[in-house]
């Protein structure tokens, strides 16, 4: 695997301080990291891929199911009329169930909604009319059903059969389901586990380089993404050390036969039609700038997988939660899937709180899916950066996931539970529709994001580019008492991968179920806690759920006790809520802090409970007393000043 590689368009990637200790540490455990060799780490990667997609594929089926006998409920009393309303709006808030079809056999009473695909050809018609006729008999005897799958246009898609429980007559619903999505999450795994190379380069013009020498490298597999970074080559981040006057934009427009500018504080992204970015830099070198650099790429930073196979080499097998009844959400999928939550105490930290309406917590990613009705009522407006005049709907899926993690709505019956119950999400999209996007768009997006007054931003997306426009923007949110959250990456290299490698900056690894390393997480000295990653049941755009893995899905899990901590005692600082969530780490690998776990894996109801003590620690006296003075302070001048 080759390191310290820099890939011309610098893609920022979706998978994103001793403090007194309040508890004892539980003492290091004998958890201990494995850093896996190339071909190794391909096979743990193909692994984690498949289970994402065969849980995926479960998540699928058991919402259809679950959405149908919830509807079932209220439609047998209805009318015909009323019937074929109401399965018609079932149709069109499931673009994924294509066909419905409602028998009642004691009143003959068929309605059906949708289409059935392909009566053009015959073939697979007659397939699914068999399969829909076998589903009709399954449920007039009371019984559900599930045809073998189907490819119809590259599409899996699968019959099923609902009857109405405890139904005196049977009746029910047989559906068509096109479960395209778990094509989705395997394609897009792909490319965040960096099995492919990824971006490509034709599309945004990449120029990969060797960091040190500088000179060319072909990037022809997903081993190659190790290390890298990406950058568009005809463009250049000029940060002046004063802005240039009218004129002088005017005329340097004219000499590079610039095509577009666009323009952040000091900071101007200079596009030409006729040099390189190299020919730009020495160009540039005449106006003495504070720096230049390239306009960098920056990318998601998850995977995915679902039922069965090892998440990693050392890892044991997906298997159910274990039960455990202590402010047990009602979620149809949280007791089968969600075995993150219980083993990060998150369960035990609601008990302390569930978070506040005044702490909002953004997303910096690919948008989110607006619509989902497990996450619609949690969303603020937000912000598109890639298009300001659209709103930042998400079309890739990364963004959706991060963001149910974080705070889909819990106890509702549907889908999963969030980590946090009752904190704003704020959704800013600056990932375009390959799960790409610019050094600029993530800097304006955290600036956007602080100005909207985030107390914590998650940022599940990276590259190995130290960028200093990057840098500019994660000082501003941290100078204005911002948490800012970003994952390491997943090449399974020591690497610093940027944003999360900043000092301003919480950086999160991933761990598996049983807390091992997962096998494609970043490791090494920047890192300061891990957090469960693979194969995470979230929210998928179009009222869907998936299964990923990533450093991007153990991200906000951190991101989400932030919210926690900063919910349950406001007056904490930012540094403050960082030493809480090292501290109150419980230990893993080697004894105290190490490259592979950081300072250990996070502990909500330790996290929490250590925050709402904070205040009245005598050990933060000298600290307490500081920020009461500060605001004491501040609070008599703006009163002075509004006498005068």
């Amino acid at each position: 695997m080759r390191k310290g590689t820099v890939i011309g368009l610098t893609a920022l990637g979706i998978a994103v301080l001793a403090v007194p200790l309040l508890w004892n540490s539980t003492g290091p455990s004998n958890k201990q990291a494995k850093v896996h060799t190339a071909s190794a780490e391909r096979i743990s990667k193909q692994h984690i891929l498949q289970q994402d997609v065969n849980i995926t594929r479960q998540l699928s089926q058991h919402d259809a199911m679950n959405d149908i006998q919830t509807g079932l409920a209220e439609w047998s009393t209805l009318s015909a009329q009323q019937l074929t309303s109401k399965i018609r709006s079932f149709v069109d808030a499931h673009p994924h169930v294509e066909y419905v079809y409602w028998i009642n056999k004691s009143n003959k009473q068929a309605i059906s909604s949708g289409s059935i695909p392909h009566k053009d050809k015959p073939e697979v018609y007659k397939k699914l009319t068999t399969y829909i006729r076998a589903g009709e008999r399954h449920v007039s005897l009371g019984k559900e059903y599930r045809s073998p799958n189907l490819q119809i246009n590259g599409k899996q898609h699968v019959v099923i059969g609902i009857p109405k429980s405890g139904a005196a007559s049977p009746f029910g619903v047989v559906a068509i389901v096109n479960q395209q999505v778990v094509e989705n999450i395997r394609n897009h795994q792909l490319r965040n586990l960096r099995m492919v190379p990824y971006p490509r380069e034709h599309k945004y013009q990449v120029k990969s380089v060797d960091t040190n020498s500088m000179k060319d490298i072909a990037v022809k597999d997903g081993e190659d993404n190790q290390g890298t970074s990406h950058y568009y080559k005809d463009e250049l981040v000029v940060r002046f050390r004063t802005p240039p006057t009218e004129e002088q934009l005017n005329q340097i427009k004219q000499d590079i036969s610039c095509t577009h500018v666009r323009k952040s504080g000091y900071t101007y992204i200079f596009k030409s039609k006729a040099m390189g970015m190299e020919e730009l830099k020495q160009y540039f070198s005449q106006y003495d700038p504070m720096y230049t650099e390239p306009h960098y790429l920056y990318m998601t930073n998850d995977i995915k997988r679902p039922d069965g196979t090892p998440t990693s080499l050392n890892a044991r097998t997906f298997r159910p939660m274990a039960d455990n009844t202590s402010n047990e959400p009602n979620d149809v999928f949280y007791k089968p899937y969600q075995w993150n939550l219980p083993l990060i105490k998150a369960n035990e930290g609601w008990s302390l709180t569930k978070g506040s309406g005044d702490v909002t917590i953004a997303v910096v990613d690919t948008g989110v899916d607006t619509k989902h009705w497990d996450l619609k009522s949690k969303l603020l407006k937000g912000y598109n950066v890639i298009d300001p005049n659209t709103t930042p709907n998400d079309d890739v899926g990364h963004g959706t996931h991060v963001a149910g993690i974080i705070g889909a709505e819990v106890n509702n019956h549907e889908g999963i539970a969030g980590m946090t119950w009752n904190n704003p999400i704020l959704p800013v999209k600056v990932l375009d529709s390959t799960g790409a996007g610019t050094s600029y768009s993530v800097a304006e997006g955290i600036i956007w994001a602080t100005d909207q007054g985030a107390k914590v931003i998650n940022l599940s997306l990276g590259n190995y580019a130290d960028g200093a426009f990057l840098h500019d923007a994660v000082k501003y949110a941290y100078d204005k008492d911002v948490v800012l959250v970003a994952a390491t990456g997943n090449d399974n290299t020591s690497q610093p991968g940027f944003p999360a490698a900043y000092p301003e900056v919480f950086a999160v690894s991933a761990t598996n179920q049983d807390n091992t390393k997962a096998s494609y997480s970043n490791y090494g000295n920047y890192v300061d806690v891990v957090a469960p990653g693979t194969s995470i049941a979230s929210t998928y755009p179009d009222n869907q759920y998936a299964a990923l893995s990533g450093t991007s899905m153990a991200g906000p899990h951190v991101s989400a006790l932030a919210g926690l901590i900063r919910s349950i005692n406001p007056s904490l600082r930012n540094t403050e809520v960082y030493d809480i969530m090292r501290q109150s780490a419980a230990d893993l690998g080697s004894g105290g802090k190490d490259n592979y776990f950081g300072y250990g894996a996070i502990d909500v109801e330790r996290a929490l409970s250590m925050a709402s003590q904070r205040q009245s620690s005598l050990s933060m006296y000298p600290q307490n007393v500081d920020r009461k003075l500060s605001s004491m302070v501040s609070r008599f001048l703006n009163k002075l000043g509004s006498h005068r």
